[in-house]
Order: structure tokens, then sequence, then C-alpha cells
């Protein structure tokens, strides 16, 4: 294989976003493909002994194991990187496999966690649930207040856990202060980036240390495969994450990787776009529901934070209606373009009831502490014509009583 584009890496990091989107990272074979090449095995073979053994040694480049590299997971890793602005990232097989190694690869027993407590359901479980398994505690707060950050840290503190905005309350970190208090203790931040993606928003650029991602929402965002990421220093990658992935397998498929691949083509064009319709949509709706949680409108509590981390509002919020599940439930039922789904991230747009299906396994009472109540829905915005979307919800909202 050759790489016949992006080989020189101080001159690909000053390609611009969109440019990185379709060039970084990309590896030819001697057929001179324009199209990434998709290859799917498990293995390869040497022309000798001694070369196996010095690629095992780490004193020969090369491939040794696809849980270790491959071409073309290698090529999304390089890409995802050059994107967010990051020295290294390492492909998982899922988003949440991408929150769990980010955590539990650098966590002991005995250590400490500060975690958000507006957060996707799977992820209040690592913090709730699993960690406490290895001995490992956590604290829940409040992530929009900035003094509780602080008032949480206990001298065994290792890493502060958020994403922003949150799932699905639409909580906003205040990421560079959050970062700047993390490193004034030695505290590892990773934040979870999945709503927004490099493209509306790059923690880094702010502080963060660690950032992760359910690459199978806007970095594929067609609903077509599984994928997750995590990036951060090279050091940081090689040293300390890649141990436990070598170890523990949470590694993408090639066919998967290169899925995402073309998808970060259209990252850019899609992500805006669908920004754009959302707040169309999110004005439409405001006045329409009783509350409206949108970070791109001005009634959003934190909306001027959002706008100084954020270059767009992005494709996803919530609202909340006065009848609890049943209307909700109601609303759901009466759409005829929005699809009930969990999913987000998607170029179709979709909706859900969190209460009932993402943050179902949390409980009522953590639930509540979360501010998910029964009548909370959350929309991801596509890329259909937004007039149509707002007919949709029109007739729906009418059909409620709205």
């Amino acid at each position: 294989m050759k790489r016949t584009t992006g080989q020189n890496r101080a001159i690909t990091k000053t390609w611009r976003p969109a440019t990185q989107a379709i060039r970084g990272g990309t590896v030819r074979t001697e057929f001179g493909e324009t199209s990434e090449a998709l290859f799917l095995t498990s293995g390869y073979s040497y022309d000798c002994a001694e070369d196996v053994a010095a690629r095992f040694a780490g004193e020969q480049a090369g491939m040794t194991y696809s849980r270790l590299q491959n071409p073309t997971v290698e090529m999304l890793e390089e890409r995802i990187a050059l994107m967010e602005g990051a020295e290294a990232c390492r492909a998982q097989a899922t988003g949440m496999a991408a929150m769990t190694t980010a955590l539990l690869c650098q966590l002991s027993a005995g250590d400490h966690v500060v975690a958000a407590r507006a957060a996707f359901g799977s992820c209040r479980w690592l913090t709730d649930s699993l960690l406490p398994r290895f001995g490992i505690t956590s604290t829940t707060i409040d992530s929009r207040d900035n003094d509780a950050w602080k008032a949480a840290i206990q001298p065994n503190t290792k890493v502060f856990f958020f994403e922003t905005p949150a799932n699905p309350t639409m909580d906003i970190v205040d990421i560079e202060y959050v970062c700047t208090l993390a490193k004034s203790h030695g505290i590892t931040t990773v934040v979870d980036n999945a709503f927004c993606s490099s493209v509306i928003q790059r923690p880094m650029d702010f502080g963060a240390d660690v950032v992760a991602y359910s690459a199978t929402k806007l970095m594929d965002g067609q609903g077509r495969v599984l994928a997750g990421a995590v990036c951060g220093t090279e050091k940081w990658i090689n040293e300390t994450l890649l141990p436990f992935q070598r170890n523990t397998g949470p590694n993408l498929a090639p066919f998967n990787a290169w899925v995402v691949l073309k998808g970060l083509e259209t990252l850019e064009l899609r992500a805006m776009r669908q920004s754009e319709n959302a707040l169309a949509v999110g004005k439409f709706m405001e006045g329409r529901v009783p509350t409206i949680l949108h970070p791109g409108l001005e009634s959003h509590p934190q909306y001027a934070l959002a706008k100084k981390q954020m270059k767009a509002c992005g494709p996803i919020f919530s609202f909340i209606l006065d009848g609890g599940r049943r209307q909700a439930h109601d609303l759901l039922n009466a759409l005829e373009l929005i699809d009930i789904s969990n999913n987000i991230g998607d170029s179709r747009s979709l909706m859900t009831h969190p209460a009932s299906t993402t943050h179902h396994n949390m409980g009522a009472e953590a639930r509540e502490a979360m501010g998910i109540g029964e009548g909370m829905l959350r929309i991801n915005v596509g890329l259909e014509d937004p007039l149509d979307l707002i007919d949709d919800l029109d007739r729906a909202l009418r059909k409620v009583g709205l």
C-alpha cells in the first residue's frame, strides 16, 4: 500500500475541516482507487518469520491482526483525529464501547469520577452501576453549575465525564471552565460529543483531554452501521487506551469503518443543513408547546454559552408536554412523516419518548432527578423539507389538543 494523499501530517493538519473530511488519512493500493479500499481480513501474512517477530516486538511497521490494526479502520481513525484536532484516535465497535473504553482504560479500584447528571441512559449506567462493581466511585452533579464541579472534587478524583448538549435535556456544559478546572487538579476530562460532531463543536479547542463518540450518529448519519471513536493525545491513546483495547477487543469492523468514512464526506453538509432545519422547526414549536429545550433559541437558558461553543444548534432538541406519557405517546402516534425511533443523528427526522425508551432502565426517581419527565419528547430533525416537518408536527399537535 502507498499513501498518496495526506502523507505529510504537518500539511494535512493545515487543511480545513471540509478537506480533511474528504482526504484525511487516505491510503491507496497499487491499483490507485479513488474511494477508500475495504480490507475484509482478520489477519496478515509475512514474508519471513523474522518480519513477524519484528512487528510483534514493535521494531517493524506493519499490520499484525485486525484487532490491533486494519488499513480501512486506520484510515477512519486518522481522518477523525484530523477533523477533531486530536493527535490520535482509536475507533470502537459502538458508541457505548467508546464510552466504556474511555473510562475503564484509565480507572482503577479506589478512583473517583465526577459525572454529569444529565446523560444518555447507558452512560449513566456506566457511572451508577458498572464502575462501582470495580470499586470506582462517582458523584453525579448538575453539569450546568460550574461550582458543582469544583465542589465534587475529591483527592482521588481522576476523571470528569460529561456530554454537551446533554441527552435529552439539552443541558450545556461550560467546556472551557470545566476543562481548565480539571487540568488544575490533574483530572482527565472525557467529553461525549455525539450530539454535535467536530463539525459543530470541537471540545479540544476548549481544553478537553479526551473526546468520545458514537459515530453511529452524525458521522454515519444515515442509520446504517454502529461505530464509535475515542480521540486524545498520541501518548494517552497509545499508552493508556490501546493496552485496554488490544486485550479486551471492542474494535470496529472494517466494513463499518468504510461506511463511516463515506459518511464523513458529507458530514458538514448534513450537520449544517440539519441544524438549519432544526432551528426552523424549533421556532415553529416555540410557543406551541409548554416547554422547549433548544440551544439555538434565545429562550434556552444557556443560549449564550451554546453560541460560544457551537458553530450551529445541531439537529436535536427536546420539548415537554403537560399531558404526561399519554399525551406524548398520542403525539408520536399521530405523526405521518416523522418516524418513531430512539436513534439520533440520522438524515431522517426521528422522535422518541426518552422516559419509555433510552432512559427507561434508570427508573422514575433517577429520571426525575435528571429532568426527564413523562411528557418529554426528543426530536432529531433530518434533511427533509422543514415545511413538511412543520406540517406533520402541526397536524399531530392539533390531534393532541395543542
